[in-house]
């Protein structure tokens, strides 16, 4: 088959689909991956098809107005700053998609590119795959993700309405653009106010989870959806660590990993201070990646080593903790490593990943990025690196998540599609 993934947001957001697209590809499938223009390097490093979306999200990340509203982690306030990028490209996005899937036998989409693949998928008549990274579909097992996990006290009804306010609070930050590419580009009717939800298209297919049902089991209530396992990229065969990192590695007892990815912070310096007191109180090595944010602080001791970018997956084994912001992506090579994890959410889905590493003892509980002391960070620190039963349970769940393998599950589901195709 021809499978076009489309794959819109951070990182984070953009790097399982690139893992879920190598293994469409290495199952002999034309994968074509439509994603902001700054991934064209990840993309085709990994020898997919490459299809640029006009936006780059680490630059809009690094505006002042986005670090303050990260700063602040108010969740309504960022979506609508997003919904008003998204509404300029909107037209861009529909005019690149249309192009880039004329030809597709298959559209996959994640939260991110939902409702550009269902006006696609309607447009051209193409069987649209939805494939997510975190809880969407309305459960009463738990509350949504941006939702403290203590609301399930309410009972599953409460839960089942926050998995819908979650779908409209997304859906409406998207109705303008979605409703300016129906009418310029694509000629296609508006979708129903409340989203376009009840579309065909949605309800053909299996919907597929690429997170550890270890993690989270599937809940009873969820129909025709697949929990695959996790889609991890790992690095390219000619990829090599600096000499450097591996005589750092060498040197002493495994390090803590300390980053937050993507997300930006007013003050980066401020924030590697405060890094750099919980380290001294512990008395710690570690890793620190100073990301988009740019988290730097000059005389670094030599117990700390500064990264900007490597590969989670070939880190993490090596290291005794992690502390990250909790984006999916991160917590789940942390998870799979068998390592202890510590999470410092700052908006969005992952005070959910902090909350549920909490639930499964394979960490600490989370601390909100507000919230985040010294203190706080070197208690959290002692607890993860000293803790026997945290320690031998994150190995435990790490072991179970390394022997399963949720990219070839997700193609086997897709294969069974282009059966049924054929049929």
């Amino acid at each position: 088959m021809r499978i076009a993934i489309i794959a819109l947001g951070s990182q984070g957001d953009v790097q399982p689909y690139v893992a879920l697209g190598t293994g469409l590809k290495a199952a002999g499938h034309i994968v074509r991956l439509l994603s902001h223009e700054n991934f064209a390097g990840l993309v085709s490093s990994h020898d997919l098809e490459f299809c640029p979306m006009q936006g780059n999200v680490q630059e809009i990340i690094e505006t002042q107005e986005m670090r303050d509203l990260l700063d602040k982690g108010n969740f309504l306030a960022i979506t609508t700053r997003t919904a008003k990028e998204t509404q300029r490209a909107a037209i861009n996005w529909a005019q690149a998609g249309l192009a880039a899937c004329q030809d597709m036998d298959l559209l996959v989409a994640g939260v991110g590119g939902l409702y550009l693949g269902i006006s696609l998928a309607e447009k051209l008549d193409i069987p649209l795959l939805q494939a997510y990274v975190f809880p969407f579909t309305p459960t009463q097992t738990f509350p949504g993700v941006l939702f403290p996990q203590s609301l399930s006290r309410f009972g599953g009804t409460v839960n089942w309405l926050s998995h819908h306010l979650i779908r409209q609070i997304m859906w409406q930050g998207s109705r303008t653009g979605d409703t300016l590419a129906r009418k310029q580009v694509l000629n296609l009717p508006t979708a129903a106010f409340f989203g376009p939800y009840k579309s065909s298209h949605l309800h053909r297919y299996p919907i597929l989870y690429g997170f550890s049902p270890s993690v989270i089991p599937q809940p009873s209530d969820w129909q025709n959806t697949v929990v695959t396992g996790y889609w991890f990229l790992d690095p390219a065969p000619n990829w090599t660590p600096p000499s450097a990192l591996m005589e750092f590695l060498e040197k002493g007892p495994p390090p803590v990993y300390i980053g937050f990815g993507s997300m930006g912070n007013r003050n980066p310096e401020e924030t590697a201070n405060l890094v750099l007191q919980a380290l001294a109180k512990t008395q710690q090595r570690a890793i620190i990646y100073s990301g988009w944010s740019g988290m730097r602080t000059e005389n670094l001791p030599d117990s700390v080593y500064l990264v900007d970018s490597i590969p989670h997956s070939w880190l993490f084994p090596r290291v005794a903790a992690v502390v990250h912001h909790g984006g999916a992506g991160t917590t789940a090579a942390g998870l799979r490593a068998g390592i202890p994890t510590i999470i410092i959410p700052f908006f969005g889905d992952q005070d959910f990943w902090g909350q549920r590493i909490a639930q499964l003892s394979v960490g600490t509980e989370p601390i909100p990025r507000k919230q985040l002391t010294a203190e706080r960070l070197a208690q959290a620190i002692q607890k993860a690196v000293t803790d026997k039963t945290m320690r031998q349970r994150a190995a435990n769940l790490g072991a179970k998540i390394q022997a399963e393998n949720g990219i070839a599950n997700a193609v086997s589901v897709i294969q069974q599609i282009e059966n049924l195709k054929v049929a």
